[in-house]
């Protein structure tokens, strides 16, 4: 047996070892993780003309015994040790942890949070799919068809597959594909490159809980078998900046989870208050390292606006890179450095712009970037942004980052733009009318909620139920 695993292209039952192959390695050290056989798109073109067959696996199983089997996946994704490649690796959830932090950058208790994120969608799946479904007889789905409430109901599939292109920075977003498996839909994953540990042990996970193998595709690939996923599946996400995902806009068929611009609102009637807040403002805006879409990147209020920089910078300042194992660890590294070097650029040049101040640079003990034994870090930055026409007022970055810009109430909603989690801390009740009222908000918090909290039983980003099966008319006089 090879030290080294090997991670085969996955081809609906098939693992298939490839001439082509690319190294996964420790970004501290340059140590070879693994090797990921990679395809072309001619082969992912050619696979996807089977997707009837990967579905009519899943099609013999009811959606109660795909909940059931999830429940058993997700305790084994947690706890068991299963196949890693086809050369006899065995990863624990130890092995796991070690090897994703070395090639993603996250620390050991990051990884273990996404970990446990992942496990709770899994096992409990029926509490999932109640809340996507709106409290639909799953049952309904086993027979295209049925009655609930003294309503007509009927449903059909909209796709053969559920296409994924996945990212490197946060396991968790795995968590978003894994309700399609009880919804009788195969997966075709397009791994990140820095990370395809989550989604290949997630495979693992189902097959050994008793899911075919023919329903998992896992094809580490180019941009044009990625594209090949996204147009043939019938249904994909993509994860990515808006430079990646601004082609597929307008295509209904693709879900894009791209920057999550998020943020949090504090309102006139509880501004004067903003001490009792930092707590939520901080974490919303530095957990998981900063590397989620629903990480607050801007802070929104009516006064008080430097004051709250200042209180967010000695907060955020003075933290710094700790080793990996560290359990108090607050900071991811960076497993591609240029990304780093990008960031920092567009910090810098949009610091040149008049009307905005790196706060953070008060308590921050050296420079933003940092090289050293533990890797490439970027440390926390608080910008205070004059208004929200200065360039760094409404932009994300894999990083604790967040602007605090001064608005008054009234004109928020004409300056925040697209929001993928708003926490609205307020009780006035005509501005949280306004808040429901408004378009733009994909998640909405009342009060002082984490922008990170995720609700299960209701969709984070889009509804998978919705997007993989459409209600429609039926009508049967036999």
């Amino acid at each position: 047996m090879s030290d080294i695993p090997h991670l085969p292209v996955l081809r609906f039952g098939r693992s298939y070892a490839s001439l082509d192959q690319s190294e996964v390695k420790d970004f501290r050290t340059g140590e070879v993780r693994a090797v990921v056989s990679t395809v072309n798109a001619g082969i992912v073109k050619k696979d996807l003309q089977k997707l009837e067959v990967a579905r009519a696996t899943l099609r013999r199983f009811t959606v109660a015994e795909l909940m059931e089997l999830s429940a058993k996946a997700g305790d084994l994704f947690l706890n068991g040790s299963l196949p890693l490649g086809d050369r006899g690796h065995v990863q624990s959830p130890d092995d796991y942890v070690r090897t994703l932090s070395t090639t993603s950058g996250l620390p050991h208790v990051m990884v273990r949070r996404n970990m446990a994120k992942v496990h709770y969608a899994l096992t409990h799946m029926p509490e999932v799919l109640n809340g996507l479904s709106r409290g639909l007889d799953l049952s309904i789905l086993d027979r295209g068809y049925g009655e609930q409430f003294g309503t007509k109901l009927a449903f059909f599939p909209t796709a053969q597959a559920l296409g994924l292109v996945m990212p490197s920075n946060s396991p968790a977003v795995n968590s978003l594909w894994i309700p399609s498996i009880a919804l009788k839909t195969p997966v075709v994953i397009k791994p990140g490159k820095e990370e395809p540990w989550t989604p290949f042990r997630l495979i693992q996970a189902f097959i050994a809980a008793g899911v075919p193998a023919e329903a998992f595709g896992f094809y580490p690939t180019d941009h044009e078998g990625a594209a090949a996923i996204l147009n043939s599946c019938g249904r994909a996400l993509i994860f990515g900046d808006k430079s990646t995902t601004q082609q597929y806009a307008n295509n209904p068929a693709i879900q894009i989870h791209g920057p999550g611009w998020s943020k949090i609102l504090i309102g006139e009637d509880q501004v004067d208050n903003w001490r009792d807040y930092l707590d939520v403002i901080v974490s919303s805006i530095s957990d998981n390292g900063g590397r989620s879409c629903i990480n607050a990147s801007a802070v929104v209020v009516p006064r008080h606006g430097a004051e709250i920089a200042d209180a967010l910078a000695q907060r955020l300042g003075p933290i710094t890179p700790t080793a990996p194992e560290d359990p108090g660890a607050r900071l991811s590294g960076f497993a591609n450095a240029k990304m780093a070097d990008y960031i920092e650029g567009q910090l810098e040049e949009g610091l040149k712009t008049p009307g905005a101040e790196d706060v953070t640079a008060r308590y921050r003990n050296g420079p933003r970037k940092v090289v050293g034994d533990l890797g490439t870090f970027l440390l926390p930055t608080i910008v205070r942004c004059d208004s929200f026409q200065h360039p760094l007022a409404n932009r994300e970055f894999l990083c604790p980052y967040a602007s605090v810009v001064q608005v008054p109430q009234a004109e928020m909603l004409r300056h925040i733009g697209y929001t993928l989690a708003c926490t609205a801390i307020t009780k006035d009740p005509a501005f949280i009318a306004e808040l429901e009222a408004y378009a733009h908000i994909e998640r909405l918090n009342i009060g002082p909620v984490s922008t990170m909290k995720i609700s299960w039983d209701q969709p984070h980003e889009g509804n998978m139920f919705e997007f993989l099966w459409q209600r429609r008319s039926i009508e049967r006089a036999w």
